[in-house]
């Protein structure tokens, strides 16, 4: 597991994962403070780092990049994580239009 705070290449982390997938990333964002933590199986272990970290709950939402895809076609707003009644997140995916944005943005400019 490791967090993302530079642009980095998403080819070298693919070279360098520790995770065994080949087709899929997990990721978890950090939409406050414009972060991402990858390379795990769960996406709740990233956001446990996370939260160790000092993240907050609120502004971690997990996601999937599937990098051999098509640049457009690449990111997924889906993980269990993402569950949030409280938040009006009632489903994996991230409902919500400006969070979906906000995830795209720091994922684009961070992972090249």
């Amino acid at each position: 597991m490791r967090i993302i705070e530079q642009p980095t290449s998403l080819k070298q982390i693919r070279e360098e994962r520790k995770v065994a997938f080949e087709e899929l990333l997990k990721i978890v964002v950090d939409v406050k403070k414009n972060l991402i933590a990858l390379d795990t199986e769960m996406n709740a272990d990233l956001e446990h780092l996370l939260l160790q970290d000092g993240s907050s709950q609120q502004d971690l939402w997990g996601a999937n990049i599937y990098p051999l895809r098509e640049t457009k076609d690449q990111l997924e707003f889906t993980s269990l994580i993402n569950i949030r009644p409280a938040m009006d997140n009632r489903s994996m995916e991230v409902t919500d239009p400006r969070i979906r944005k906000q995830i795209k943005q720091i994922v684009s400019k961070l992972l090249k």
